[in-house]
């Protein structure tokens, strides 16, 4: 009986001094991960939308699948805004980060973290599918076809992965929706 309210006392002892190892080198290196975030988030936020040089959060504006929307200006002038989407893909959730120009054009889209399935989901992330998006009015809807697209609206899924290829369509989607719902009216057009 000793023996073992000795191991136990040791197993506690190891495991409190573990825990707290690991507390502490979490609290040194929470800072540096939400600043690598964020510069990651920025660097995203550049992709999408070039022309932008300054991009300022629009509190207010979420909705289902929209995280936040940031919008994009060059002096004075606004020039777009990006959106942060949070679609279900085949792994979980995606993040896909869409720019809209003031005129309603797609500018970009770039996919972030995501748990897609190596060498099929995660090519959504490769510009070939990607820039599939690019200049695509927001006066449609965007649709996910196999094969070739016979519309301007149309996107060609990923061959093996169309849940991925729908994941990141409906998050394109849902920041059309929100733009054409919210912003594209905030300039009086």
């Amino acid at each position: 009986m000793k023996n073992i309210v000795k191991l136990g006392i040791t197993l506690f002892i190891i495991c409190a001094v573990a825990a707290l190892a690991l507390g502490i080198t979490n609290d040194v290196t929470a800072p540096i991960i939400e600043e690598r975030n964020i510069q990651a988030n920025n660097e995203s936020r550049k992709i999408v939308l070039e022309s932008a040089k300054e991009f300022k959060l629009i509190d207010n504006l979420k909705s289902e699948l929209v995280e936040e929307v940031y919008e994009g200006s060059n002096g004075s002038d606004i020039v777009g805004y990006t959106m942060k989407t949070k679609p279900k893909g085949y792994g979980g959730e995606m993040e896909v980060i869409v720019g809209i120009s003031i005129d309603g054009k797609i500018t970009g889209v770039n996919i972030g973290t995501n748990s897609e399935t190596p060498g099929l989901g995660s090519k959504a992330s490769e510009p070939e599918f990607k820039g599939q998006y690019n200049d695509k009015s927001t006066d449609n809807q965007i649709n996910v076809v196999k094969g070739k697209a016979s519309s301007e609206s149309d996107i060609v899924a990923i061959s093996g992965a169309t849940i991925s290829s729908k994941a990141v369509t409906s998050g394109v989607n849902a920041a059309i929706d929100l733009f054409n719902e919210e912003l594209n009216n905030k300039e009086g057009k």
